[in-house]
């Protein structure tokens, strides 16, 4: 089992902090008789997970670039309050890994503004293959600098792969543009530290042992838990998503990280305790 790491925020009262936890994705057939009632139309999976979560990943937008009107579908499926983290295509993550994708990623952006206040980080999942080389760092420099009026104020989430990009040169271009280090979470690749790089943490949840295919224990999720409290009790947004779907694990661990966090809450939050 990897245990979590260290967090680097200690422990403060909580002060305005959002915690939103869910799965990634919805569309899962195979959760009828689970998480769906059995007879459960898939027209209306989204409504049925948006009354008990109160964002999601979306894995979609990863492998096709979604049409305006099935973002403003989406929005209007989805009650007051409710968040849309997108995946950013692998076009520009796996394919041209960041080189020469401005074109691309506006227009990725243009159509995930339909979306209007429901739209929540966006997240670049890279390969393990993508070391943080001198290109790659230019690279992700150049993306995270060079943003149009329109891209102003775009949460933007990094999850990588490989261990040289949870190094200082890497840590540091994230802190510098507030892009949050993906903190992720499974047995095949190396697990960050615990640290904020932004004004917001995203984690993610893969399985603890087989990939996408395993559930989290009660024991594990506790520890997880805790981290997330330091964070938001630090005065940051917390964002947390389970991607451990193939055996129906995802919502049911999503549900019990929200208890442990926010006893009596659906995964979201705003936090003035003193």
């Amino acid at each position: 089992m990897v245990r979590p790491p260290a967090t680097s925020v200690d422990a403060a009262e909580f002060v305005m902090a959002r915690f939103l936890a869910g799965t990634s994705g919805w569309n899962y057939p195979g959760w009828r008789g689970g998480f769906y009632p059995k007879n459960l139309a898939a027209r209306e999976f989204l409504s049925f997970y948006a009354a008990r979560f109160a964002t999601v990943e979306v894995n979609y937008s990863f492998y096709r670039l979604p049409r305006v009107s099935m973002y403003e579908k989406w929005r209007e499926q989805t009650p007051e309050g409710f968040v849309f983290a997108l995946k950013a295509s692998r076009f520009i993550t796996h394919i041209r890994r960041l080189k020469g994708v401005r074109e691309s990623w506006v227009e990725f952006v243009n159509r995930a503004l339909a979306l209007k206040e429901k739209l929540g980080p966006i997240l670049f999942q890279f390969p393990p293959s993508f070391h943080a080389t001198a290109e790659n760092l230019k690279n992700v420099e150049r993306m995270l600098a060079h943003k149009t009026s329109r891209e102003q104020g775009l949460r933007l989430a990094m999850e990588f792969r490989h261990e040289s990009c949870f190094g200082e040169a890497m840590l540091g271009r994230l802190r510098e543009h507030q892009a949050s280090l993906v903190i992720a979470h499974s047995s095949r690749y190396p697990v960050p530290k615990v640290v904020a790089t932004a004004p917001f943490v995203y984690f993610r949840f893969h399985g603890p042992h087989e990939l996408f295919a395993s559930g989290y224990s009660d024991a594990e999720l506790k520890e997880w838990a805790a981290h997330m409290k330091a964070l938001l009790a630090g005065g940051l947004d917390v964002y947390a998503y389970f991607n451990n779907d193939a055996m129906g694990d995802a919502a049911p661990n999503a549900e019990t990280l929200i208890k442990m966090v926010v006893p009596g809450g659906r995964g979201t939050v705003r936090n003035d305790q003193r």
